[in-house]
């Protein structure tokens, strides 16, 4: 399906989610607005020269931001008929990402660890209108499981046009957060599978070139503390497929990789991971789903959900100091760190 034109798709779905996208960037005439107010603000005579510095930087960024969200050319069409292999269905984004590529009238190939609950996102995928829908469980933490995983979906589908790759996993029970164990742990299942999959499933991704969608956190951008081990996992993402674009640039090789850079995830597991030790809200898992298909479907380099995620990460490059700052602000300093 590379080249070829996608059908139309399902009217439903591509009204749907064009609604949603109204209604989490919301109105432009009110950025607008907003963005006037301070400026009129800072330009008055009894403004402060610190303050003004602060809100003209803040105002441009918003500038910034807001220009490159509504230059959207997002076409829901363009998703019907794509042959997707998802990982991480079972709950939060990556459930949301399965039933938005299910209205859409993707064919899918789902895992996820957990059987009973993949079989149910399956189930509610093919009510939504999925043509073709396939699961396999699988445990990320076994080595030889991701290229299995891969493999599975090019039998059933005849080839891959996304690879979206969303699992994650916490340290297992039993075990200290920043032992050797439990990173060692860690790394197999939130990057070293990322790359066994990315492998096996790079071949057919050039051949249709397709897309390659990772789902990271903002912990791979911006350390903070409490999650050293997992950090790593991402951080170690955020490397190596930076390098990996500019590798498949070089080599003239037409298939997309969009890092997508998320807040805390509204699913229970991460609720409970950090539940005492910070104070930031989660993210809403449609609309951060919805912003990840976005991405992938333009062929975007970079997704951050939400807008504040972009700040944090351009604060840590041009103002460590002040970074250091917001993500104290952000922790329950009071707790103490695991052993």
């Amino acid at each position: 399906m590379g080249t070829e034109k996608r059908g139309q798709g399902q009217g439903w779905g591509r009204h749907h989610l064009l609604c949603e996208q109204r209604h989490h960037w919301g109105n432009g005439c009110d950025w607008g607005l907003t963005l006037g107010q301070a400026c009129v603000a800072t330009l008055s005579p009894t403004a402060d020269p610190g303050r003004a510095m602060k809100v003209l930087l803040l105002t441009g960024l918003g500038a910034l931001f807001f220009a490159y969200y509504w230059d959207d050319n997002f076409d829901p069409a363009s998703l019907h008929g794509a042959r997707v292999l998802l990982t991480g269905v079972s709950a939060g984004i990556g459930e949301e990402l399965a039933y938005h590529y299910a209205r859409l009238g993707s064919h899918l190939v789902l895992t996820a660890h957990t059987e009973a609950l993949l079989q149910q996102v399956v189930g509610n995928c093919r009510k939504l209108g999925a043509p073709k829908v396939f699961y396999i469980a699988a445990d990320m933490a076994s080595p030889e499981v991701p290229e299995r995983v891969v493999q599975f979906a090019l039998d059933k589908l005849g080839g891959l046009d996304y690879l979206v790759l969303n699992h994650l996993g916490a340290a297992p029970a039993g075990t200290r957060v920043r032992s050797s164990q439990s990173t060692r742990w860690l790394m197999q299942v939130n990057f070293l599978s990322y790359v066994q999959l990315t492998s096996s499933a790079l071949p057919s991704l050039t051949d249709s070139k397709g897309s390659l969608v990772v789902v990271s956190s903002l912990l791979g951008r911006v350390p903070t503390s409490f999650s050293s081990p997992y950090s790593a996992a991402k951080f170690a993402l955020d490397s190596f497929f930076s390098s990996l674009r500019r590798e498949l640039d070089v080599q003239e090789v037409n298939v997309a990789i969009t890092m997508c850079v998320l807040g805390l995830r509204d699913r229970a597991s991460a609720a409970e991971g950090v539940r005492g030790i910070t104070r930031v809200r989660a993210a809403p898992g449609p609309k951060a789903a919805l912003a990840v298909i976005r991405g992938g479907a333009t062929r975007a380099s970079g997704v951050f959900y939400p807008w504040g995620s972009r700040l944090l990460c351009l604060l840590r490059s041009w103002m460590p100091h002040s970074r250091a700052w917001f993500v104290r602000q952000e922790l329950n300093i009071t707790t103490p760190a695991a052993a």
